[in-house]
């Protein structure tokens, strides 16, 4: 198992491309963020492959960036919310790389994401009850998935990061 990898997992506004970054770069390794990648793939925006595609075909488009990501060796992949949906990115980020899951509070949540218009599942009028939902739905996907689980609702980045570090260590150098 390759496990020079690390992939981030975890409902949206948990922090994923955030420590992601910081991640990145304190190991010197490059980042990749699924969402991110997808948009430069088809030059259009996720909002707009929602609204064209619907779900389905976004998740369709994630599941073939997933596979061309874990591919690669030595980065770190912040991956989108939804990515554990499908049993084949599961079983890809598994196989892949260690994988973390950031937790957060759902409060916590909708402060970080309450004046983003750029996630599609929240454009909703009642945010609090999509994401407890989705939560519902993707937790036992997300611990079935990780490696190693934080919390990112409290702790300062940083930390998060160094804490991610010491376990990764850990684990693929034990």
């Amino acid at each position: 198992m390759r496990r020079e990898n690390i992939y981030l997992i975890g409902l949206m506004g948990t922090g994923k491309t955030t420590i992601g970054r910081q991640l990145a770069k304190s190991v010197k390794l490059p980042f990749y963020d699924t969402d991110k990648a997808i948009e430069e793939s088809t030059g259009v925006d996720i909002p707009t492959i929602f609204e064209f595609e619907g779900e389905e075909g976004f998740r369709d488009r994630e599941q073939k960036m997933v596979q061309q990501l874990t591919q690669l060796k030595g980065i770190v992949l912040a991956t989108g919310g939804g990515t554990v949906l499908r049993e084949q990115n599961r079983n890809m980020l598994k196989q892949n790389g260690f994988v973390v899951y950031l937790q957060c509070p759902i409060d916590r949540i909708l402060e970080r994401t309450r004046r983003d218009t750029q996630r599609p599942l929240l454009q909703t009028e009642n945010p609090r009850d999509r994401l407890e939902g989705l939560h519902k739905q993707r937790e036992p996907h997300y611990l079935a998935c990780a490696d190693f689980t934080i919390d990112t609702g409290t702790m300062p980045s940083k930390a998060v990061v160094n804490r991610i570090l010491e376990e990764y260590r850990a684990t693929v150098n034990p």
